[in-house]
């Protein structure tokens, strides 16, 4: 996620009028409609971006792409895609006990509606327009009313609001929601419709910070992420988080820094109720989507930070992560963005192995001065080391005993200390390719602390490159058993990334004639990232201030074809990304989007005019946006 500094963030959709939708067979489903066929590849076509022309287009989700399947005997299956959603985030929804709730709603630590006083006469409860990390998923033996075929599952998170009914700027400063949706999957068709909305009770873990990102795990639960961790050292001058506070225990000064800036894990339940939990062990770093290897044990971890590393930890057990090891990686010579070179070696340095349990423990007793002491002046003191955090110059003292404390609270910091490559800038998805055990980074902005000379760049990383790519880019991670850590022990995984190279850049471009400031036939600021096994396909949202509109893009990691799948609404970021290749003989990709008609100087001033007035007519005035999946239609996709 990206947030820019722009007036508005918001967020819509317009439910577009099609034909009767059906979701992507799954492989086998194929091959029992096509007799005793055998599969041989998948290729998805390319839609055009729209232009001005198409205004109508550039406002709503446009899906004009298909994919064509290729059996063994040389004959072909094509499907033309589509989008369908669940629902407009503000949509009153059922709750599966014959009432409503409110899509994307706020609650406060006692479970009740926060509610935006800031117009007189027009009260309501905040609904978020940033839907964000979504995990679809079945159960066996699942019990909620209502449903006529298959019962299944989708947990999904919402990021932020962007702002209150008057204008003002909301970002941060409500606990983000999260929630599980009861989907009635029709067994012929494929088609899913919500059936039940229940909000998740997140005030035994304090509530949630900005989620963001997110992952299905292999042991079938959601891992949830909270990015951009408060900073414990200057809370009291962060009106942000005294906001949230405010909102979520209804008192400044309340909530607790340390509580935030860990991984939760949400469980459904049979009933399509969801219980969650964080674990503290993992690191408190910007959490974006992360991704569990097929050991159960083996998580990679994005970073969606300035100085942000490449983190990995170690499950002592499998499929529990509430005890294991931390590492962080240290990028060696060879670090480059041309796909065409060997690229860097990686090596690991421990940071420590503990329990969410005694971390947690830490974390509701010690202040930020127990841990360590931090200034943003120089001291002339040789027993401080100068760092950078997000780009600032930190000046920084662990406190004797305290390390542990220090490398699982104030994670950044203790990396850099320990002389980890905190070097990159908002290295967010993470996904894998188990065939090949490669895994795939995003970086979404190669900028500053990748370039020489640039804000909080250190030589000693490892990571420089000459000049910025705003674009960004996807760099590709060769993964390997029998590694030790830098000081020389075993590191118990046979995934640990060995070899990190550039897979596939954007391109800056000077301004074309409808606003993009980046090559809109290339990607531009990947964030959310996941593999289809199944189809050989590295699936791509973005989170550009580069293209007028945001691409949902897929990549064939054997014959390189990048295709265009969807684009979002202009301004908008295509969020909620994941694939699940077979879900009782259909597969399914989910795609939500934030904050349509985010409009961006430059880049926005040749379309916003003729935009903003369809989005807020269709869009409940910019307040809503979608969370649903992109599907295939028994008709053809209209025309753009």
């Amino acid at each position: 996620m990206t947030h820019s500094n722009t007036s508005s963030r918001r967020s819509i959709l317009k439910i577009m009028a099609a034909a009767p939708m059906l979701p992507l067979s799954g492989l086998s489903a194929f091959a029992a409609e096509n007799g005793s066929k055998a599969f041989a590849s998948a290729t998805f076509s390319s839609m055009p971006a729209p232009s001005l022309a198409q205004a109508a287009a550039m406002a709503t989700t446009a899906v004009g792409s298909g994919l064509d399947i290729s059996f063994q005997d040389g004959s072909k299956q094509s499907y033309k895609l589509a989008y369908e959603p669940f629902f407009i985030t503000g949509d009153m929804v059922s709750d599966g006990k014959g009432g409503k709730v409110l899509a994307g709603g706020y609650y406060n630590i006692v479970n009740q509606p926060i509610i935006d006083k800031s117009v007189s006469g027009k009260e309501r409860q905040f609904f978020s327009d940033c839907p964000d990390g979504t995990s679809l998923l079945k159960l066996p033996k699942a019990t909620v009313a209502g449903v006529k075929g298959n019962a299944v599952f989708a947990v999904v998170q919402f990021e932020y609001n962007n702002a209150d009914q008057s204008g003002a700027l909301t970002y941060g400063t409500l606990p983000s929601p999260i929630a599980v949706l009861t989907l009635d999957q029709d067994p012929t068709t494929g088609k899913l419709s919500l059936v039940k909305y229940h909000n998740v009770d997140t005030s035994s873990v304090q509530a949630l910070w900005i989620t963001c990102g997110s992952s299905l795990s292999p042991w079938n639960t959601h891992l949830s992420s909270e990015e951009y961790e408060p900073d414990a050292h200057f809370i009291a001058d962060n009106k942000v988080f005294k906001a949230f506070s405010k909102n979520v225990f209804g008192q400044e000064g309340i909530a607790n820094p340390y509580h935030y800036g860990h991984l939760p894990e949400v469980t459904v339940n049979p009933d399509g109720t969801g219980s969650i939990v964080k674990h503290f062990c993992m690191g408190r770093i910007s959490h974006e989507l992360v991704q569990v290897m097929p050991d159960n044990r083996t998580v990679l971890m994005g970073d969606d930070a300035t100085n942000g590393g490449l983190f990995m930890f170690v499950a002592d057990k499998e499929k529990t992560l509430s005890a294991g090891t931390l590492y962080v990686a240290k990028v060696g010579e060879g670090f480059s963005l041309n796909p065409a070179d060997a690229g860097a070696k990686l090596s690991w340095i421990k940071l420590g192995h503990a329990t969410s349990d005694e971390i947690e423990k830490l974390a509701n007793t010690l202040k930020p001065a127990d841990i360590m002491t931090v200034l943003k002046a120089d001291p002339s003191d040789t027993s401080f080391t100068k760092i950078y955090l997000g780009g600032v110059a930190n000046w920084v003292k662990v406190k004797p005993g305290m390390e542990k404390a220090a490398a699982f609270l104030e994670t950044h910091r203790y990396a850099y200390l320990v002389g980890a490559s905190m070097a990159f800038t908002k290295m967010e998805g993470t996904t894998v390719n188990i065939k090949d055990k490669v895994a795939y980074s995003a970086l979404s902005y190669i900028q500053d602390s990748m370039v020489k000379g640039g804000k909080g760049w250190d030589a000693v990383h490892g990571v420089t490159v000459d000049k910025a790519l705003i674009a960004g880019g996807i760099v590709a991670h060769s993964l390997s058993g029998g590694q030790k850590d830098t000081q020389g022990a075993a590191i118990a995984s046979e995934w640990v990334p060995s070899q990190t190279r550039a897979l596939l850049m954007g391109e800056d471009i000077a301004q074309d004639a409808l606003g993009n400031l980046a090559n809109p036939d290339k990607i531009s600021n990947p964030d959310n990232l996941k593999f289809s096994e199944k189809l050989r396909t590295l699936f791509i949202g973005e989170d550009t201030n580069s293209h007028v509109n945001n691409f949902l893009w897929a990549y064939n990691v054997d014959t390189k074809k990048l295709s265009r799948l969807m684009s979002m609404p202009s301004g908008a970021e295509a969020t909620g990304l994941g694939v699940v290749d077979d879900l009782n003989g259909f597969m399914y990709i989910t795609s939500n989007f934030q904050h349509a008609g985010d409009w961006v100087a430059k880049l926005h001033d040749k379309v916003k005019e003729a935009l903003d007035p369809l989005m807020r007519q269709n869009y409940k005035d910019r307040f809503g946006s979608a969370v649903g999946y992109l599907t295939a239609s028994t008709g053809a996709v209209k025309a753009l």
